[in-house]
């Protein structure tokens, strides 16, 4: 029988890492973390990483491993763990991912297409650009190099066309190109779980979450981190909000506010996501007493 690769995903505030410990104690395995932010060192609070305590009680991998300087992209998390499911495997029968970084997610389970690394020069050159120029410019830019993909892009979302015109500045060729979207095959046997609840619910937990993130220390962590603001790692949901409140412009109730609305929207575009994954066994948390139980559920299909 192929090895087993167990995934345990859905929306931010969910319950996910908690399945995972659970599950991953269970089965006496490890967890790999698909979650585009938890692998930075510097930002554990913001970014709700596995405490101190849940890496002593089950080994965790791409978590708290690169500095906030450090370029990571769900190409380099594909190849690498991949790489490390090849040991994890050579160990266990089974391996849990936990994450809800959705590309990083695609990545592991269905591979992305191999696209260039974007060195520092080219990075720089779009981040300046973008400056200058701002989300109409970089449009103006993304038509001249690759039309096709201008008209399909979401034109509201400046990081992605700034994404798109790195790809195409790096590699001389249109990101059109480059994108084939075909499906790898992977020599393990996945079972893809989507953790759900009802909408109030959630939205309750996110906001209970983020409540609980500044009682722990967030505010702290933006206060270290303001200085390197302008990096790609801390271009996220939580260091944005809490950066304006360190450099004035906001109250922290307005940035507390303002927070738990941004995960809510985040947490919907995680949701319309995973509604087009017919892949995806959903499971209601509501109908379950704990995360343990929640486990013995998945362990009990494998």
């Amino acid at each position: 029988m192929k090895k087993t690769l167990i995934v345990i995903t859905g929306p931010t505030g969910v319950g996910k890492s908690a399945v995972a410990l659970e599950l991953a104690e269970m089965l006496g395995t490890e967890i790999i973390s698909a979650d585009s932010r938890q692998v930075y060192a510097d930002i554990p609070i913001i970014t709700a990483a596995p405490t101190p305590e849940d890496l002593a009680r089950v080994p965790h991998h791409f978590v708290g491993t690169l500095p906030v300087e450090a370029y990571f992209s769900a190409a380099l998390f594909e190849q690498q763990a991949l790489s490390k499911l090849d040991d994890l495997f050579a160990r266990h029968d089974c391996v849990v991912a936990c994450g809800g970084s959705m590309l990083y997610v695609d990545a592991l389970c269905r591979g992305i297409d191999e696209l260039p690394t974007i060195s520092e020069a080219v990075r720089s050159k779009v981040a300046d650009m973008a400056e200058r120029e701002g989300l109409k410019g970089m449009l103006s830019h993304l038509e001249q190099l690759d039309p096709e993909y201008a008209r399909v892009v979401d034109p509201r979302n400046l990081k992605r066309v700034m994404h798109a015109v790195e790809i195409c500045l790096e590699s001389g060729r249109t990101y059109t190109s480059l994108r084939s979207g075909a499906l790898k095959e992977r020599p393990f046997r996945l079972q893809r779980y989507q953790l759900t609840a009802p909408r109030e619910i959630l939205f309750e937990r996110i906001n209970s979450r983020v409540l609980h993130m500044l009682e722990a220390g967030a505010m702290q962590e933006a206060e270290r981190m303001y200085p390197k603001r302008h990096l790609n790692a801390l271009n996220t949901v939580g260091c944005k909000e809490l950066f304006e409140v360190v450099g004035g412009n906001w109250s922290l109730d307005f940035a507390t506010a303002r927070l738990q609305k941004n995960t809510r929207v985040y947490a919907k575009k995680q949701l319309t996501w995973y509604a087009r994954d017919p892949g995806l066994t959903r499971l209601d948390i509501t109908t379950f007493p704990s995360p343990a139980a929640i486990a013995r559920h998945i362990a009990s299909l494998i």
